[in-house]
């Protein structure tokens, strides 16, 4: 898997200070896209065992209290990426106690293949659809269409 941004602080891509990954790979290539450069899965960076001890290691900082991990892209859910964020995933849930994990993808929740869900079990919460430039909407919480749907998974 190949990543094009990590921000260990973030406070835009879901609740609270987290961590946002930006993975490479992207099959929906949504006309408005913010994020062409990474519709490439070759894009970016090769996401490492360093970067995901490095990820592991900032949820877990107390030096700043984080909510969770936002993963993004891209497309974390695009077949390129699912076993790396599979195993991120599983880390973050028994390594990072109290952490919620937030995904976006242009996949949609209801068509999703089963190695897709197998990753959506980790999930806290998956907001999912293409973007939409016709329904584009700069009110909307945590989406940028309103055809984009928020699936809460866990409780809140």
């Amino acid at each position: 898997m190949n990543y094009s941004q990590y921000y260990p602080i973030d406070v835009v891509n879901g609740p609270g200070t987290r961590c946002a990954l930006f993975v490479s790979g992207c099959i929906h290539q949504c006309r408005g896209c913010y994020n062409k450069s990474t519709w490439s899965p070759t894009s970016g960076l090769t996401f490492t065992q360093e970067m995901e001890d490095q990820i592991i290691s900032d949820l877990n900082d107390s030096r700043i209290k984080r909510r969770g991990l936002s993963l993004s892209g891209g497309d974390p859910l695009h077949p390129a990426n699912i076993s790396a964020i599979l195993k991120l995933c599983q880390r973050v849930r028994s390594e990072c106690p109290g952490k919620d994990i937030w995904m976006w993808t242009g996949y949609l929740f209801s068509e999703l293949t089963s190695e897709q869900n197998e990753v959506v079990q980790y999930i806290d919460v998956l907001i999912d659809g293409k973007f939409e430039q016709d329904l584009a909407d700069p009110s909307l919480d945590w989406r940028g269409s309103s055809n984009q749907v928020i699936h809460y998974l866990t409780a809140e």
